[in-house]
């Protein structure tokens, strides 16, 4: 081969290596940037939701929405306003021919000013706390963590109780998710502990400021019940929404005073946070390799550096459908099947490996832990139901 040949194949090469290189950096930096987004607490939320128009002088008050997944689905929510308001929304009143607009009315507006412009869509009908939302007698206490003091409400039932709930909100959002089942328990006679966990807005933040995907929270979760239990409980009921699902789970399998828990109920818990990724990795048209390699530095020692955490998460603890053996207390799992978010087949696949211990009760049309959203009677009489039960 002459030398003008070589360096043609040189040169061709070089090229090849080089956009080879380019493409390793490119999945890798994509790769640390969803593992990131995953394990990061994000302090600002953008809006989701368009007002074009609002009325609160015609009855029933009514505001007009752009259209999309979120906004046309049947229930009552909450809306966040822009300058830091909390307006309820119902039912849907009507579309507009081409169905682009949705009007529905506005059940409440808790503070804030409710006009046109972007708002923030959720599932948080009531906010905080349950005293102004529902005029249910509220302590404000604090559990002594490891991190710091958490901040948690404490309702009491009407007669002095020894079984206590234990409320856990999920991954971004606030305890105002959990305040829904406060008025349920209190008709029990269960008394209400709702919690909030490290790198909560109102809680002490980790070392890393990284959530630890309930491999960490937990920790919290078991603050609380030895707080319950030194102030007179000996029967607790967990309870977990998400990620505080997930939390959830890892405390059954890893705190001492687990022995203190008879029931256990979730809502669009994580059961899988393995499965979790590769569903929002296809949502985000990521190629699955990326998802892999997030789900690797998340689980390993580069992602110490890469993603900021203080020590790696394994996500392997995190998958409950292969660590079935290991669950012991008695559950019920409400998850909607069209969960665009955390994806119930885990949840079912869990029912069916662990059928003496789970009860699952499949939901349709909600979104991600929005089951009560659409038909808060169907949640509660499920709820009450299996707590009064005697079996599993």
């Amino acid at each position: 081969m002459g030398s003008t040949s070589m360096r043609r194949v040189v040169r061709a090469g070089v090229g090849v290596g080089t956009s080879a290189a380019a493409g390793v950096l490119t999945t890798f930096g994509l790769a640390t940037y969803f593992a990131r987004r995953v394990v990061t607490p994000e302090q600002h939320r953008a809006d989701d939701a368009v007002l074009v128009d609002v009325d609160l002088d015609t009855t029933p008050p009514q505001i007009t929405l752009l259209a999309d997944a979120e906004s046309t689905v049947p229930g009552r929510y909450g809306l966040w306003l822009p300058d830091g308001g909390h307006a309820r929304v119902g039912k849907v009143l009507s579309h507009d021919e081409d169905r682009s607009r949705v009007t529905r009315e506005v059940l409440g507006v808790d503070r804030g000013t409710l006009e046109r412009g972007g708002a923030r869509w959720n599932g948080a009908y009531y906010i905080g706390p349950p005293d102004a939302a529902l005029g249910l007698p509220c302590e404000h206490v604090r559990i002594p963590g490891e991190l710091g003091s958490l901040p948690a409400w404490l309702v009491r039932a009407e007669r002095p109780s020894r079984t206590w709930a234990i409320l856990v909100h999920g991954r971004a959002a606030l305890r105002d998710e959990a305040i829904r089942a406060l008025p349920l328990l209190r008709d029990l006679g269960i008394t209400s502990l709702t919690v909030s966990y490290r790198n909560d807005a109102e809680a002490p933040a980790s070392l890393d400021g990284r959530y630890g995907l309930g491999l960490h929270e937990w920790r919290d979760i078991d603050a609380a019940m030895a707080y319950a239990v030194a102030h007179g409980a000996d029967d607790l009921v967990l309870f977990g929404w998400s990620m505080g699902g997930a939390t959830v789970l890892q405390t059954l399998d890893r705190s001492h005073g687990a022995h203190h828990v008879s029931r256990v109920v979730l809502d669009g818990p994580v059961v899988d946070w393995g499965d979790v990724l590769r569903h929002q990795a296809r949502l985000n048209r990521l190629p699955t390799p990326i998802a892999r390699l997030g789900g690797a530095l998340l689980g390993g020692a580069l992602g110490r550096r890469t993603v900021g955490l203080r020590e790696p998460l394994d996500l392997g603890l995190t998958d409950w459908v292969a660590r079935a053996d290991r669950l012991h207390h008695p559950m019920l799992i409400i998850h909607s099947e069209d969960d665009d978010y955390v994806p119930s087949g885990p949840s079912a696949a869990l029912s069916r490996v662990r059928p003496d211990l789970v009860t699952y009760v499949p939901w349709q049309v909600a979104q991600h832990c929005r089951e009560w959203n659409t038909d808060p009677q169907r949640w509660e009489q499920i709820v009450r139901d299996y707590l009064l039960s005697e079996g599993p």
